[in-house]
């Protein structure tokens, strides 16, 4: 590709791309392809202008520049949603309408003689004062129409067509800017939501099950879900019972009973059971229309704050109406007591408060958090407690085997083999690991086993060779399997060989232990450092809970830097924490990887998700972190805590500069014209103040 480089500096260049706009899909897929070059630390093309800046680490601006001559659009490998999902064409829709606007207005104002004009407010008003007119005649409500309504028919009847007319325009832009904002960050919410299933179990012939990418998959095909996956089509279920979240299409979390012969939909979670259904659309992975009319329908969408605010202002009407039929009393004036009515705090508060919480969940979007509603930002800002996961949370997301011990006879790498077999169908990162492990063995295996239960924060139960097979923690194997342990006294205590530090699955096949498989679980490198970050931001108790073994668990307590640490515990005992510590008063955080997260992500005031794990404990969660790495939990908290003083400073601005307005028109210092702009000017410039980054760049 050609280009030419406008403007350089250290880390940042704007090239020109010799066109004089560039098409929307032509400038998505160009900045794709540009953050997918090592080095490039942001991209951003400009349609109109036919130019780019691209910000990069310096020592690659040599591989920045050989990547802009080599891009060809017709080479890029598009993500799915990438071009669906775009924002541009909402964008350029919305300017395109601001701009008319701004044009039309201008235009009334010079070009239309005065009876023309005044036409034609009136016809622009009429919406307005007839929607008044109906809340207090019909509703016998007195709220923000009333006084918008008011206010515009006064002006009218007293032939002020110049304050009508910038009232008209005012109100008209901020309601653009509070549905823009409002889309724009539903979208992003959105697509992040979409789902995102690579390979699924089909069935073949017989009970045989093959993983297969979801391009191979067509109506009629029969698939098997597990529990904690999505189902990634809509089907009908032909085999198997479960529990299916469906709080991705509904907004209700509860789950639903889902056996033979019901219907299913792509974007639902298993939360318990297996099911095998019959594909009805092959295309059904694709759910964004569905989740966007959730999302905009769901009252999660609406932050305590907004909802205060909305019911703030109707409240304020009557005492605004009050003060200027006082002043009319007190003063005989008219222009007086309609300078009263042009200012009122609802623009303000219903404007502002609910575009700073969306511009908030966009913000979260561009470091990789989905937050999917205002009120749990919010929460964020007031909590005081935080409970985390270990394994694959506070540890990583890829723990691997560090190797296995045998206990049967049988050659270890079998052992693995078997293992392996059966922990592939069930989405947990020690599951992946065990996968994984044998795979770089190149342990390849058919489906070996019998059906396949997986008990949740327990284990595998299965068959192999006619043989029953468990596999899973000490408390599962042991205690409730009863598995007896063949412990020779002869040949020393096999205890020695197990590292303390690790992880730790235990096997166990036709009643006897077969192998423990020893799982090397390091802490993440930022742990430590967000762990601190995060005290220091206002997290008073920081809590670490596992259904890890002792020594594990407090090795990694230790590292992290937790206040407390809880270990072997069960999904039912971190729900019961997490309800204890809310009902002691305490604002609660939990933040988890897997299934049994789940019961401890839905009792917390703010679930939060982390990427990798379990599909149900995404689609539980309130928030989702989607990167690799924990270390933006911080930055969710600091977006949460700014959010909270910027709608602190909104309130108190509001309140004080509109009560200022409101006693200068009834003094006459302010005419009505005077009154409506500076009102509708502080309007539009705190709206757009609320859009701006809450995080410094």
């Amino acid at each position: 590709m050609k280009f030419k480089v406008l403007h350089k500096s250290p880390g940042r260049m704007r090239v020109d791309l010799f066109c004089d706009r560039v098409p929307l899909d032509d400038a998505d897929l160009l900045e794709h392809y540009l953050l997918g070059v090592e080095g490039v630390l942001s991209a951003k093309v400009y349609t109109r202008t036919g130019d780019a800046i691209i910000r990069f680490e310096e020592e690659h601006r040599d591989r920045v520049c050989l990547a802009l001559q080599k891009y060809s659009k017709d080479k890029v490998e598009v993500p799915e949603g990438l071009l669906e999902h775009s924002q541009r064409p909402l964008n350029q829709e919305y300017t395109d309408k601001l701009l008319a606007m701004t044009v039309n207005r201008v235009a009334r104002r010079f070009l239309l003689p005065l009876p023309l004009r005044a036409l034609w407010d009136w016809k622009q008003a009429w919406p307005r004062i007839k929607s008044g007119l109906k809340c207090i005649l019909v509703e016998h409500r007195l709220d923000v129409d009333v006084l918008d309504g008011t206010a515009l028919l006064a002006s009218l009847l007293m032939e002020d067509f110049g304050t009508a007319g910038s009232v008209l325009y005012l109100l008209g832009v901020g309601e653009l800017l509070e549905e823009w904002t409002h889309k724009k960050a539903v979208g992003d919410l959105a697509s992040t939501m979409s789902l995102n299933v690579g390979k699924v179990w089909k069935k073949t012939s017989g009970d045989t099950e093959v993983l297969v990418p979801v391009s191979e998959v067509e109506p009629g095909d029969l698939i098997s879900v597990y529990t904690g996956t999505l189902i990634p089509f809509d089907g009908e279920v032909v085999e198997g019972e479960a529990m299916v979240n469906e709080a991705s299409l509904t907004g209700e979390p509860l789950a639903v009973a889902k056996y033979k012969g019901i219907r299913v939909f792509a974007g639902t979670a298993v939360e318990e059971g297996e099911l095998t259904l019959v594909v009805k659309e092959a295309g059904g992975n694709s759910k964004y229309e569905q989740i966007v009319k959730m999302i905009e329908e769901s009252e999660k969408l609406k932050s305590n704050t907004e909802q205060q605010a909305s019911h703030l202002a109707d409240r304020l009407v009557p005492y605004i109406f009050g003060t200027s039929l006082l002043t009319y009393a007190l003063t005989g004036n008219l222009t007086r007591a309609v300078s009263v009515l042009m200012v009122d705090f609802s623009c303000a508060l219903n404007l502002s408060m609910p575009i700073a919480v969306l511009s908030a969940i966009r913000e979260c979007s561009a470091h990789r958090i989905t937050a999917k509603g205002g009120k749990f930002l919010e929460a964020i800002a007031d909590a005081d407690t935080i409970v985390f996961d270990k394994t694959g949370t506070l540890t990583k997301a890829e723990p691997r085997v560090r190797g296995v011990l045998s206990f049967n006879g049988m050659p270890e790498d079998e052992l693995l083999r078997m293992a392996a077999c059966l922990e592939e169908h069930f989405p947990h990162s020690i599951a992946n690991a065990v996968v994984r492990a044998a795979e770089e063995k190149g342990l390849e295996h058919e489906e070996m086993h019998s059906k396949v239960e997986y008990i949740v924060a327990h284990g595998i139960v299965s068959a192999i060779g006619g043989k029953r097979a468990v596999l899973g923690s000490y408390h599962f194997i042991i205690e409730d399997e009863h598995i007896a342990l063949p412990w020779d006294p002869a040949q020393g205590d096999p205890w020695k060989n197990v590292p303390k530090d690790c992880s730790q699955l235990y096997f166990g096949l036709d009643g006897k232990l077969a192998a423990i498989i020893l799982v090397e679980d390091p802490l993440r490198e930022e742990t430590p450092a967000t762990i601190q970050a995060l005290r220091d931001l206002g997290f008073k108790r920081i809590v670490m809970m596992t259904g890890d073994s002792k020594n594990a668990a407090l090795s990694a307590a230790e590292k992290a830097g937790v206040d407390e640490c809880y270990y072997g515990v069960l999904p039912e005992d971190k729900a019961k924490f997490v309800e204890k510590e809310k009902a002691a008063g305490h604002k609660v955080v939990m933040i988890g990887d897997g299934i049994n997260d789940s019961p401890a992500l839905s009792a917390a005031d703010v679930g939060i998700a982390i990427s990798g794990g379990a599909e149900i404990a995404r689609q539980v969660a309130d928030i989702t972190i989607n990167t690799d790495s924990i270390d933006v939990l911080p930055v969710l908290k600091e977006i949460g805590n700014r959010l909270s003083r910027r709608i602190g400073f909104n309130y108190r601005f509001i309140l004080g500069f509109n009560s200022a307005l409101i006693g200068l028109g009834a003094l006459s210092v302010l005419q009505p014209a005077q009154s409506a702009l500076l009102h509708n000017a502080s309007t539009v410039s705190l709206t757009l103040a609320s859009m701006r980054s809450l995080l410094p760049s």
